[in-house]
């Protein structure tokens, strides 16, 4: 089984589309998402809607889905963050509101293969970004392959007995073994809103047969998506980042 792995779209739909252009269905057999579907940017019923003609396996919350949708009022963010969830929520349709609250929780089981959550397996919301945060989440990981996003940074992190190692893969495309006895955190980085300095779209395809995980990034018409989100009236800070990937 090859599932295409796809994290923190944030509303970009020109993103999303050149990611499905680079991934063809031919490409892999399911679709599972990470969370932050919504949020920053100006098309979210777009992506919902895309994503839900994706048939996917398995659709995690994230912390902007949460607020776009009322189950979190937002307190936590700034103050463009913030601006864009209460935007968000007013331009989503009833149904897509509803789709957005009916999304579980992670951590979840993808099949018998990898486990998947937005933060960390053992809080949604926490950040992982560095060694000690990520021992705390293997230490919570119910599977050798946990997978996780809400950073929006590509990051490899994997233990195995004493040995402790974690990076950023130097390569915008690159395969990541998964071998057996050893247990792998892993980011595949955000499609709609990088934050490595890369402001291509980033994702993933595990193969689980092959026992590998490629981490992908492809190119995609950053200026209309920065067009999109200040025609919407959205901040404009959501639109200056994509061009530079922080």
């Amino acid at each position: 089984m090859r599932y295409l792995i796809l994290s923190d779209i944030h509303a970009n739909i020109d993103a999303l589309d050149s990611v499905l252009a680079a991934a063809p269905p031919a490409a892999w057999d399911r679709v599972v998402v990470l969370g932050d579907l919504v949020g920053y940017g100006a098309e979210p019923n777009q992506v919902v809607d895309r994503v839900l003609a994706l048939d996917p396996l398995l659709v995690i919350r994230g912390n902007h889905d949460k607020a776009a949708c009322g189950i979190d009022d937002g307190s936590s963010f700034n103050v463009v963050a913030r601006t864009a969830a209460e935007w968000t929520m007013g331009t989503l349709r009833e149904d897509n509101r509803e789709y957005l609250r009916r999304l579980p929780a992670g951590p979840a089981v993808v099949d018998k293969a990898p486990e998947i959550c937005h933060g960390a397996p053992l809080d949604e919301e926490h950040y992982i970004f560095d060694s000690e945060d990520a021992a705390r989440a293997l230490d919570a990981a119910s599977r050798p392959l946990c997978l996780f996003g809400h950073t929006h940074l590509p990051a490899v992190f994997l233990r195995h007995g004493a040995r402790f190692e974690g990076f950023a893969p130097e390569d915008a495309d690159a395969d990541v073994p998964i071998e057996p006895g050893v247990s792998y955190l892993i980011n595949v980085g955000s499609v709609g809103q990088p934050r490595d300095g890369d402001p291509r779209a980033a994702f993933g395809i595990y193969d689980a047969a092959a026992a590998s995980l490629r981490l992908r990034r492809v190119a995609y018409p950053v200026a209309l998506a920065q067009r999109r989100i200040l025609d919407a009236g959205l901040p404009s800070s959501h639109a200056s980042r994509l061009g530079i990937g922080r």
